[in-house]
């Protein structure tokens, strides 16, 4: 069911909220006037898209103690700078930060202010709707990746939860740098939602992490991407071959079971990854050694699905399909 916000804008809408919301049934939204103010020297971009992320939610609901009120949610965008520095005026920018929209305002809204260095190029072959999809997820991806050493071609890589946006986006990195790439899912309609896997195991035809040893003639993985967590944890350091490596960026449980004998004998190692520790110059740097890839169609954007883009006005709506968990990537567009 579609719905508006109460709107007392002119020329400069922007979502704010003044507190943490009081839970998922009243999210607080607002949509407001406000143009953020321009400190000396630096950017006013104008967003045309901006992607909408589970973290933007959960730093609404209070999840995130970094987080500032008021202010204006969003940490993903693409648009145009209309002001700051000559060389940099009229120029189409993506990026993302986890600075933006949790400590200081962000891009959901007409307006953002960045400092110049966090200022960077999208790739000129992705529309607006593709480069604000982007955002979290791939940075979370690439990052991960780069934390566990990199991934290149000869290596046999594992995504657990490979459906979810930044499992999606894990594959699509490591199909792209030459890896093997196999894909561990937990129910059979995901398959549908997995990209650039070489082979998917899905963990309610059989075991996960036997279908891997088997698929590697007892090897295992060098790399094992986990997007989920503890459900995942004790499959991810089975299918993990001698000396490999396991990337967390999330969980459910916070306490798993922890051999700590198979762990050394293994030589197995941990990664974990928290984008909101990067600014925005750190992750807009992260995508900008990602365009290439994308400009050469070596990576591929998301395909993004018309009825999953809302103007600012539906902003609560796509905010509960983000809540609901939804596989989809979720725009905010500000001309719609």
């Amino acid at each position: 069911m579609s719905a508006a916000l109460q709107t007392e804008t002119g020329k400069n809408p922007a979502l704010r909220i003044a507190a943490k919301a009081a839970g998922p049934q009243s999210l607080g939204l607002q949509l407001q006037e406000h143009r953020p103010e321009l400190p000396p020297g630096w950017c006013l971009v104008e967003v045309a898209a901006a992607g909408v992320n589970p973290s933007d939610v959960k730093a609404l609901l209070g999840a995130m103690p970094k987080a500032v009120f008021p202010r204006t949610p969003g940490r993903d965008f693409a648009g145009t700078v209309v002001e700051g520095p000559a060389e940099l005026l009229g120029a189409e920018v993506w990026g993302s930060g986890g600075d933006v929209g949790i400590t200081r305002d962000g891009s959901h809204a007409r307006y953002l202010a960045l400092p110049p260095e966090a200022v960077f190029r999208k790739p000129a072959n992705l529309s607006m709707r593709e480069a604000a999809a982007i955002g979290v997820p791939f940075v979370t991806a690439e990052v991960g990746w780069r934390e566990a050493g990199g991934v290149r071609a000869g290596q046999t890589v594992l995504v657990l939860g490979a459906n979810g946006r930044v499992g999606q986006a894990a594959c699509v990195i490591a199909k792209a740098a030459g890896a093997r790439v196999l894909a561990g899912i937990r129910r059979p309609e995901a398959a549908a939602a997995t990209r650039g896997a070489d082979a998917v195991f899905d963990s309610t035809q059989g075991d996960v992490a036997q279908a891997v040893l088997a698929a590697t003639g007892g090897h295992g993985a060098d790399l094992v991407f986990n997007c989920v967590g503890s459900p995942w944890f004790t499959t991810g350091n089975a299918a993990l071959g001698h000396g490999g490596t396991q990337i967390f960026i999330a969980t459910l449980d916070r306490a798993v079971p922890f051999d700590i004998l198979a762990f050394y004998r293994a030589r197995h190692r941990y990664v974990g990854v928290d984008t909101l520790a990067l600014s925005a110059a750190e992750t807009g740097a992260v995508l900008d050694s990602l365009r290439p890839g994308f400009e050469s169609g070596a990576i591929t954007p998301y395909e993004i699905e018309e009825d999953h883009v809302f103007p600012l006005s539906r902003a609560e709506e796509a905010y509960r399909i983000v809540l609901g968990g939804a596989p989809q990537r979720v725009l905010l567009e500000m001309a719609a």
